[in-house]
């Protein structure tokens, strides 16, 4: 009863459309001292790349990606894998020679599921195996099980978890948030990182490594998303743990706290005037793509590149340095030392 019950909230999910995007650039004489000048105008490639990142649908692939066998001979689980950065993640794993199986919401997450499988399979290296995608509600230790034990039983071994998979639900204030959202997003989020890692590390042997993915708002906060936050604080705490509890057995543990990124869970949490305003409080003023963040989890699966990493959270977050946000009228106060006049904010 409790599982059906609290399983049923996913219908509240909806995917964005594709939103079309270009803008049309040519070549402009300018006079300038007296010269004719011709202005530089980026190549075609630059252009469409330009476009793909400030795009407000999420681009899951890199054309300009270059692979070069990272992963090659290693399994991958990666939960959440349907869509937005689990979707890229699972594409650039393929692409460096992984065999990747990952896991999805049976229902609304059916046909995301099925390009994604369709995507790893194009890129696939020839030595890896058949792909997997795996329906799951993850916020159940037993569906937890089975997901790990079906992997393991197909390839052998788990080399490589990608801990990923996530909810969000908007809410004016904590009194909004009732007992079953508050359950359903904590399994989900949370406790699915619990269960998962358990059964996987049955199958992981040394030089393994498990990523979760976190969020900028673990550390900055959100007033909309109260009980999505405290999930992804727990996480970068579990993160910490785990890495001193597994360094002794040659595993890694890391995590990765994305900014702004254009993902599924944005236009179906967001009304339209905060999706167009979506990432502009960054540095760069812009929201991040998938692509743009699935390179830090093939870094830090790939033990070439990243044995001396362990308990780390990784920021792609468009420059943001600091997390301090004041919403009100800064005030200068002066303060004089030794005669010294400091404007202090």
């Amino acid at each position: 009863m409790l599982q059906k019950s609290i399983s049923s909230s996913l219908s509240l999910f909806r995917k964005s459309s594709r939103l079309s995007s270009g803008m049309a650039m040519a070549h402009v004489n300018k006079t300038k001292n007296g010269f004719r000048w011709k202005a530089a105008v980026p190549s075609s490639k630059a252009r469409n790349s330009a476009r793909e990142r400030t795009c407000h649908t999420p681009q899951f692939t890199n054309p300009d990606y270059k692979p070069s066998n990272k992963l090659q001979g290693k399994v991958a689980l990666v939960t959440g894998g349907d869509s937005g950065i689990g979707r890229s993640v699972c594409h650039l794993f393929a692409q460096e020679g992984a065999t990747v199986a990952f896991t999805y919401v049976k229902g609304h997450e059916d046909k995301d599921a099925k390009e994604t499988l369709q995507a790893i399979k194009q890129v696939k290296a020839s030595d890896a195996k058949e792909p997997m995608a795996l329906a799951a509600d993850l916020g159940f230790d037993e569906n937890c099980k089975k997901v790990v034990d079906e992997v393991a039983n197909a390839y052998g071994r788990i080399d490589i978890l990608v801990n990923n998979a996530a909810e969000q639900y908007k809410a004016g204030s904590v009194e909004d948030i009732d007992e079953a959202r508050l359950e359903r997003v904590f399994r989900t989020n949370i406790f699915s990182c619990f269960f998962m890692t358990g059964h996987a590390l049955k199958h992981m042997k040394e030089g393994g490594s498990v990523i979760c993915t976190t969020s900028i708002v673990a550390y900055k906060g959100s007033d909309s998303l109260l009980d999505y936050c405290a999930t992804k604080g727990a996480i970068v705490a579990f993160i910490r743990g785990l890495a001193l509890q597994l360094v002794k057995r040659g595993i890694r543990v890391n995590g990765v706290a994305p900014g702004p990124i254009w993902t599924p869970l944005i236009p179906a949490s967001f009304d339209e005037e905060e999706v167009q305003r979506f990432g502009n409080e960054v540095p760069m003023q812009r929201a991040g793509q998938p692509y743009e963040v699935g390179p830090t989890y093939v870094f830090l699966a790939s033990e070439a590149f990243s044995s001396y990493y362990t308990g780390q959270v990784f920021h792609p977050n468009g420059g943001v340095i600091s997390y301090v946000r004041i919403s009100q009228a800064v005030v200068h106060k002066t303060v004089s030392i030794s005669g010294i006049r400091i404007d202090d904010m």
